[in-house]
C-alpha cells in the first residue's frame, strides 16, 4: 500500500532535480554565451548572419510543428525568434578606449577635460599617452591634437579663478595647449593628467665641468 506514494514522491523529487539541473545548466550556458554574443554584436556581418539565422529558424519552428507535431510551444518559441530577428537593431561599430589604446600603442589613457582646438568648438577629450606621442581624441576618437612626447617641456595643473575649475597647461617646443576641467573632481583629474604627461618630460643631462689639464 505504501509503495505507490513512495514511488510518486521519488518521481516528484526526480522531476524537481531534473528541472533544477536544467535551470542551472541554462544559466551556466547563458553566462558562457553572452560574452560571445557581445563580441559578435560588434561585427556588422556576423550580427547580420545571426539575425538571418534567427529569422529562418523561427519561421521553421512556426511552420513545421503546426504541420507535423502540432506543438504550440515550439510555434511560440519560433515566433519569438522571428520577431527578435526583425526587431534586433543593426550592429553599430563601436570602439572602446582600450581598443584604441592598443591601436595607437598608448601606455596610459587619462581624462583630458575640455579642449578647444584653434579652428573648432570645445570638446571633451581623452589623452592617450604613448612613448612617442600624446593624442587628444574626442568622443568619436578623432584626433584634435597630437603632441610629440620627446618635445614636451612641462605639464602643470593650475587652479583657475572660478571654483572647481582647473587647467592643465602643456608646453612643448614653441607650442602650448590648455585642457579645462570643471566639477568637484576637477583638481584630481587635472593632477592625474599632469602627472601622466609629466612622466614623459625628459630631464636635460647634467653638464659636467671640464677638467683642466695639469701642467707639469
Amino acid at each position: 500500500m505504501s509503495t505507490a506514494p513512495a514511488t510518486a514522491a521519488s518521481q516528484h523529487q526526480g522531476t524537481g532535480a531534473r528541472l533544477r539541473n536544467l535551470v542551472i545548466g541554462a544559466m551556466f550556458a547563458a553566462v558562457l554565451v553572452i560574452p560571445k554574443i557581445l563580441r559578435i554584436r560588434r561585427n556588422a556581418q556576423s550580427w547580420m548572419a545571426v539575425r538571418i539565422f534567427l529569422g529562418f529558424a523561427g519561421a521553421a519552428l512556426v511552420i513545421l510543428p503546426l504541420s507535423l507535431w502540432n506543438s504550440w510551444l515550439a510555434a511560440i518559441a519560433g515566433l519569438a525568434m522571428f520577431l527578435a530577428a526583425i526587431l534586433l537593431p543593426p550592429a553599430e561599430p563601436r570602439t572602446i578606449p582600450e581598443e584604441k589604446a592598443r591601436e595607437l600603442g598608448a601606455l596610459v589613457v587619462v581624462n583630458g577635460g575640455e579642449y578647444e582646438p584653434g579652428n573648432g568648438a570645445p570638446a571633451l577629450v581623452q589623452l592617450f599617452v604613448g612613448a612617442e606621442r600624446i593624442w587628444a581624441l574626442d568622443s568619436q576618437f578623432q584626433p584634435l591634437l597630437v603632441i610629440p612626447a620627446a618635445e614636451i617641456i612641462s605639464a602643470n595643473a593650475i587652479q583657475a579663478q572660478a571654483k572647481n575649475h582647473w587647467i592643465l597647461q602643456v608646453h612643448w617646443s614653441d607650442n602650448a595647449a590648455e585642457f579645462s576641467y570643471q566639477g568637484i573632481f576637477a583638481e584630481h583629474l587635472a593632477r592625474v593628467a599632469a602627472s601622466s604627461l609629466g612622466s614623459m618630460v625628459h630631464s636635460p643631462l647634467p653638464i659636467l665641468p671640464r677638467s683642466r689639464a695639469v701642467s707639469a
